[in-house]
């Protein structure tokens, strides 16, 4: 797969396909981006998961905090790593061993050794990208806040309570 790349169907089929996310790297401090993305991916509708050895706080935004992958009671669809590149590699084989379906490495994260174990293990990998930003790009809502997703159109997208009803938005280029 060319990690230099994603197509909006490969990143839609992940966003819609996911339920559960486990956060490594999750922070309980309310201006870190691993807050922001915690929060915005729950307001969404998924089930997020936050993790990190480090935090001595029981819970973030209502959730139980787990010290690592592997104290997560349940099995989890995705796995959204916030931590440098070096540190992917074990939270890669983490997610390999926990039977996650993705992982997910945070802007400015990349690891190619880890995604070819994890694509060999049968995970979908998506890096230096974030879950946020790209459902906000394929649901219509970064234009709100000023990003350019490319697109022209007149159409609303569908929203359901918090969770868009479809990820299907299709680009009207040409214009």
């Amino acid at each position: 797969m060319n990690h230099d790349h994603y197509s909006e169907d490969y990143l839609r089929g992940i966003l819609t396909a996911v339920k559960t996310i486990a956060l490594v790297g999750a922070s309980s401090n309310p201006v870190r981006p691993s807050y922001f993305v915690l929060k915005y991916m729950i307001e969404k509708g998924y089930d997020v998961v936050p993790v990190n050895p480090r935090e001595s706080v029981g819970e973030i935004l209502g959730r139980p905090l787990f010290a690592s992958l592997q104290e997560v009671p349940h099995r989890v669809d995705m796995v959204d790593i916030f931590r440098n590149s070096s540190a992917a590699e074990s939270v890669v084989d983490d997610a390999i061993a926990h039977g996650a379906k993705v992982v997910w490495m945070q802007l400015g994260v990349r690891n190619d050794e880890a995604a070819l174990r994890a694509e060999a293990s049968g995970l979908k990998v998506v890096m230096n990208r974030c879950p946020k930003m790209e459902y906000a790009k394929l649901c219509g809502e970064w234009s709100w806040v000023g990003g350019n997703p490319g697109r022209i159109s007149t159409k609303r997208p569908t929203l359901s309570g918090n969770r868009v009803q479809s990820l299907s938005i299709t680009a009207r280029k040409g214009y």
